[in-house]
């Protein structure tokens, strides 16, 4: 007789997003001491160790990372099942998780989330807003549902989607001595002063593949969040290569001003990535769907001012 219930699996899953017996006890509104017992039973009917006691956290074992994309099946299974009983339209409810990198996280999160949430406000959404590498890492350890990123991701056992086009801008300050260039070349690049974005970020990587098309130049600066480093450049500290939807505003009231680099490529694509051993239930198929339907390159005002249609030469 099978004697592994449902809530063995929802605590194990607890337990392996919160990191601790105390943390998932708080989220399931339970005693430790029951998380502890339930954990315990479920590791005796499996005949193994789900997690590593690492420092006071728990992490996954091996065979925990086998059995998680498993028991979130099971339960997201359940869960169907319990919305599609009676005569009621399904009604999407419960939570999702979703890793939004820097720049879609705090300045296209709108976009990402406004779709979903108009048609389906009983889900409660959790967002993480970190750099592409931690996103990725966090969805391989299934401690989000899905991501979305702005870099490119190659990893064996993710799969990717494309949302959306996106551009960076090289930016200055208007008293900056390349803005007041007419009409810019790579020569005068020569020496110039580079804020960048933390290693692991995929601005971070675009933005030195830009500065490997230009003359030598200095890193002066190096911050994790896309607002620091636009309010260096407002300072005149240097120059950057930033998101048009973070610079815009600023471009707008004159605090900012875009360089004309048609020399360089800085284009981008922003993606979302799944597990592919994730099982996809409703409300991950129902978030793919909200944003497939909304997918959409550069507006007409981007293009416009993209750094690749400028119409200039170099």
């Amino acid at each position: 007789m099978l004697g592994i219930s449902l809530k063995q699996l929802e605590v194990f899953v607890a337990i392996a997003s919160a990191g601790t017996v105390r943390a998932a006890a708080e989220r399931l509104f339970v005693t430790q001491p029951a998380v502890s017992m339930a954990l315990a039973e479920l590791e005796r009917q499996l005949g193994t160790q789900l997690f590593d006691r690492e420092r006071g956290r728990l992490r996954l074992s091996t065979r925990g990372k086998e059995v998680l994309p498993m028991a979130l099946e099971v339960i997201e299974r359940v869960q169907e099942m319990l919305r599609q009983t009676g005569q009621q339209p399904m009604v999407l409810t419960g939570e999702l998780h979703v890793g939004a990198s820097n720049t879609i996280g705090n300045y296209l999160v709108g976009e990402l989330l406004g779709p979903f949430i108009n048609q389906h406000p009983q889900v409660s959404l959790q967002v993480s807003v970190e750099n592409t590498e931690a996103i990725v890492r966090a969805l391989v350890e299934h401690r989000v549902d899905i991501g979305c990123v702005e870099g490119p991701v190659n990893h064996p056992q993710l799969e990717v989607l494309p949302w959306r086009d996106d551009a960076l801008v090289v930016c200055a300050a208007p008293t900056h001595p390349l803005a007041q260039q007419t009409m810019l070349r790579p020569r005068h690049f020569k020496d110039a002063k580079w804020i960048l974005r933390e290693h692991g970020s995929a601005m971070r990587i675009q933005a030195e593949q830009a500065l490997n098309l230009l003359p030598a130049g200095q890193i002066v600066l190096e911050l994790g969040q896309v607002e620091a480093i636009k309010q260096a450049v407002i300072a005149g500290l240097g120059i950057a290569c930033l998101p048009y939807a973070a610079a815009t505003e600023s471009m707008a009231t004159g605090r900012l001003k875009m360089l004309d680099t048609p020399f360089l490529e800085l284009s981008r694509r922003l993606s979302l990535i799944l597990h592919k051993s994730r099982y996809r239930g409703a409300l991950i198929d129902a978030f793919v769907a909200s944003l497939s339907d909304t997918s959409v390159s550069m507006t007409a005002e981007e293009t416009l001012v993209s750094p690749t249609n400028t119409g200039q030469q170099p």
